[in-house]
């Protein structure tokens, strides 16, 4: 993987103020953003894109259904802000749906798309004010990690239990709930979203890098071994640049047409008409209260801080300081809310997903993002028709695998203390919500910490009255 080149941990402190000066030059500007947008692996960065497909579709489908959001719009923008993204940080960053602002949306009838925007734009004000200032990055270097991979290990657990839920149960996403029970058999059964699993296991592994396929067959067998050995990394290889995630994606598409072949007369080509969204006084107010207030822990959590020490695990030498991120988050919801563009933020878990499916570089959301645009462009709202259509059961997958990938990075919890704090933090997390599980994981943290004092100095006093 190129990140883990060597050369990439020198960081711009490091050089003098003339190469700096130097850095900011439009060839050298120009010269960062195409290798930000290079593809490693064209198959590898259009299967990655679809990674995140399984949060992104069930909220954006469930807020058009229940609220009238304006779904061309809302990809137009998302679409703009993949691009810009992944030009900007040169690994697959996702965009995502604000899920506390969403869940709020679905479950209060008084909470409409004014009150949505007015949350996501007091959201975004907040985290671009603490980037700007420098207090995100203050947070970040002073979070213990065991409790950002408590953080990041609930996140994952509810994406799988989420997923697990879309497998099994009928879902209405115009409310939020689950019907009954999923038949085994159809277009959306459970039969088939248990062999898209299987098949997703059977290409991707357990995750495993694709360039440790490439392994050196051992000299000191036989020729007849080493050919049957070579047969089966040739298998193998071809195996691992199989686009799985892409695989499914196209045949949910074809399944929702299949479904319901009429959907083809409810599309209208063009796109939406794009307005300045009015929010009320009253607006503003309920929009801060029931939406800004609780999502704004989840966002700084995971949005940035989460993100950020993901990042730095999966891509050694491309660390970015939570200040950037955080005025990213900041900048897309301050300039898209305002025209009914749903509030966005990135996610540990949409970074593990699209790097599950193969995404190593910004390429991998720009396609997302160029894709997007086009929809967004061409069908305009019509999209939600098709999207209505898609079999969940293939969404829950995506999602199973995006959860599962993101709590497999916090297996670096090497000591029982780390873990011990982990885990508080986690199932006060799985069991209420993150910001409260955040403070349980620092307390426990804290009350570790002066146990662990008082003892070293019970040892030390212990010693010196020992001594002659």
């Amino acid at each position: 993987m190129e990140s883990q080149n060597p050369n990439t941990h020198n960081l711009p402190e490091t050089n003098p103020p003339s190469n700096q000066a130097n850095s900011l030059s439009p060839t050298n500007i120009a010269h960062k953003l195409k290798s930000n947008l290079v593809f490693r692996s064209k198959w590898a960065e259009l299967n990655g894109a679809m990674g995140d497909l399984g949060t992104y579709i069930p909220i954006v489908l469930a807020l058009t259904l229940a609220k009238d959001l304006n779904l061309g719009i809302t990809l137009i923008f998302t679409g703009v802000y993949n691009i810009v993204t992944g030009a900007i940080y040169g690994v697959p960053m996702p965009v995502q749906p604000m899920k506390s602002i969403a869940a709020v949306a679905i479950s209060s009838s008084d909470f409409n798309i004014p009150e949505v925007m007015a949350a996501g734009i007091c959201t975004g004000a907040i985290l671009f004010v603490l980037g700007a200032t420098g207090l995100m990055q203050l947070v970040y270097k002073i979070i213990p990690l065991s409790v950002v991979r408590g953080i990041q290990l609930s996140q994952g657990l509810s994406f799988a239990m989420t997923a697990v839920k879309y497998i099994r149960k009928v879902q209405d996403f115009s409310k939020s709930k689950s019907k009954g029970e999923r038949h085994w058999l159809g277009l959306d059964g459970l039969v088939l979203a248990i062999v898209c699993a299987c098949f997703i296991i059977v290409v991707n592994g357990a995750g495993e890098e694709r360039n440790e396929i490439s392994r050196e067959v051992n000299v000191d067998v036989d020729d007849e071994e080493r050919n049957m050995m070579m047969r089966r990394k040739r298998i193998r290889r071809i195996m691992a640049t199989l686009p799985s995630a892409f695989i499914l994606f196209l045949l949910g598409v074809v399944l929702a047409f299949i479904r319901r072949p009429k959907v083809v007369n409810d599309i209208t080509f063009g796109p939406s008409s794009i307005d300045v969204v009015k929010i009320t006084r009253h607006a503003w107010k309920e929009g801060f209260i029931k939406g800004t207030i609780p999502q704004l822990p989840l966002s700084v959590l995971n949005s940035v801080i989460a993100v950020c020490k993901l990042s730095s695990d999966l891509f050694p030498g491309r660390d970015f300081s939570a200040t950037s991120v955080s005025v990213t988050v900041g900048l897309m919801n301050l300039v898209g809310c305002w025209f009914g563009a749903m509030p966005c933020c990135h996610g540990a878990g949409g970074l593990a997903g699209q790097y599950k499916f193969g995404g190593r570089s910004g390429a991998c959301v720009a396609i997302l993002g160029a894709g997007k645009m086009v929809l967004g462009l061409v069908l305009g709202t019509s999209l939600v028709t098709i999207l209505h259509q898609f079999p969940v059961g293939l969404l829950g997958v995506l999602l199973l695998f995006a959860g599962i990938e993101l709590a497999i990075t916090c297996r670096d919890m090497n000591t029982k203390e780390e873990a011990f704090v982990m885990l508080m933090c986690t199932a006060v997390s799985v069991g209420s919500n993150a910001a409260l599980g955040f403070v349980c994981g620092v307390v426990v943290h804290v009350l570790l910490k002066l146990r662990n004092l008082g003892n070293d100095q019970s040892s030390s006093s212990v010693s010196m009255h020992g001594t002659p």
